[in-house]
Order: C-alpha cells, then structure tokens, then sequence
C-alpha cells in the first residue's frame, strides 16, 4: 500500500495496530565524478518500492524523504541538505503525524550514511511520548551487510559513498545516468575511525574525489546480483518486525 496513493477512507481503514509505516530517507549529494546527485533516493526508493510490492497488505509505504543531513558534503558542491537539528526534528514531525493518527509501527529505511545519527536520535526524541509504540530505523546495507560483503570484490564490503556498492547498484537501476568513462579507483579514501576514536571530518577531508572505495569495479551485473539480495534480506526483516510484540 503506498500511502500517496490512497484516499482518506482507505487509509482510515488500514490497521493502526499491526500496518508497518515504512519512511524511505535519503539524501541529494554530489556522488563523485561519476553518479547522479540523485543517487541516495534512487536506490533507496527502488529498493523499497520492491519491497512493497513483495508485502502490499503488510505496510503503508510513505513517498521518500529526498533531503538529507549533507552538510559534510558541502565542500563538494552539488549538495542540497538539511541542518542535523532541523533533520531531527523534520523526522520526528513526519512520525509525529503517523503516530498522532494511531499508527504503532513507524519503520524508517535509510539510504544516506549522513542521516544515521539523526534518525537514531528522531526516533529517541519519539520513544519518550509515544512508549507502546514500535519505533525503528535502519539503513538498507545494514540490513543486507552479509549479501552486499558476499558480492563485493574491492577491500570495502559494504556501501561507502559514490562506491563499488553505489555505482553497480546505478549501473543496473540508471546505468544511463554513470559516466563509466569516469570510474577511478578511489581507495584513498580516510576512514573516520581510527582506534575506537571517531574522527569528525567532513568528505572535502576524507575524500580526494568525492567518492570512497572501487567504483572502478562496479558493473551492471553485480548490481542487479546486489539488488535482488537486499530487496529478498529487507524483506525478510521487515516481515519479522511487523509481528513483533508492542511495547508495553
């Protein structure tokens, strides 16, 4: 069920207590030489949209929150972003309005590696008004993490930015919109952890292209391997937390 789609009545009618809420967050960045600013939400929405289509009476899919937290993108151009605190709290309203009509399972997918701090702390900021509810957020790679490692050749086995993962994902969804003619190594890249530390530096810093691992050994094949697995895997989930006891 898609929520755009449907009338008043119709979703007047849908089961507060056992619908799962899907909202799809990404973002609208640059993406390195070679992928489309779009990128996040292209892949994001994709993957969801098969998901609904796999659990049409199970959830209610909310249209994707294409702004996200970017502003450690804005060296680079290319970016639109939202403040981290006004993030939050544009989370929380959106739920807000989910959960004040009774709804009792909000999940938040994520495609943005930026919007993960925001929405953990979103869903914080809700638990405390809204206890008996089942409040939950995760990114589609972390979900897929085991089937997007088994498919990756690069030393990086999950989704980075502008990477292996990211460009084979485009190559199969959008490969009119990769410029192959671009793709780079691009393993120079700095990670933001070092010793248990995390080091907050913006991707201007961590990046020497504005893209993170080996796009350069992406191709349209791995990607439609890499979809069909993270759809299958979000799914599964997404079937177990919809029966999921609600707090009490």
């Amino acid at each position: 069920m898609k929520y755009a789609e449907m009338t008043a009545i119709e979703l007047k009618n849908v089961s507060r207590e056992e619908t799962l809420v899907i909202l799809p967050i990404a973002a609208v960045e640059q993406h390195g030489p070679h992928l489309p600013t779009g990128t996040d939400e292209m892949i994001c929405t994709a993957v969801v949209e098969n998901v609904e289509e796999r659990l049409k009476e199970k959830v209610v899919l909310l249209p994707t929150l294409w702004l996200g937290a970017s502003q450690h993108h804005l060296r680079w151009g290319a970016t639109l972003t939202c403040r981290v605190e006004n993030y939050e709290t544009l989370l929380c309203e959106i739920c807000e309005s989910l959960l004040n009509d009774g709804f009792r399972r909000v999940m938040i997918l994520n495609g943005h590696g930026g919007n993960i701090g925001p929405m953990q702390i979103a869903l914080r900021r809700l638990q405390v008004d809204f206890p008996t509810c089942q409040l939950m957020a995760a990114s589609y790679w972390s979900i897929a993490e085991d089937e997007i490692a088994s498919v990756m050749e690069g030393n990086c086995k999950t989704v980075g930015h502008a990477c292996e993962a990211e460009t084979s994902l485009m190559m199969h969804l959008r490969p009119e919109l990769v410029d192959e003619s671009l793709l780079k190594n691009c393993d120079d890249y700095k990670l933001d952890m070092l010793e248990g530390v995390y080091l907050c530096n913006d991707m201007f810093q961590r990046t020497s292209q504005g893209a993170t691992g080996r796009p350069d050994l992406a191709s349209a094949q791995k990607g439609a391997e890499l979809f069909s697995r993270i759809v299958s895997r979000v799914t599964e989930v997404f079937q177990t937390v919809q029966i999921l006891p609600l707090p009490k």
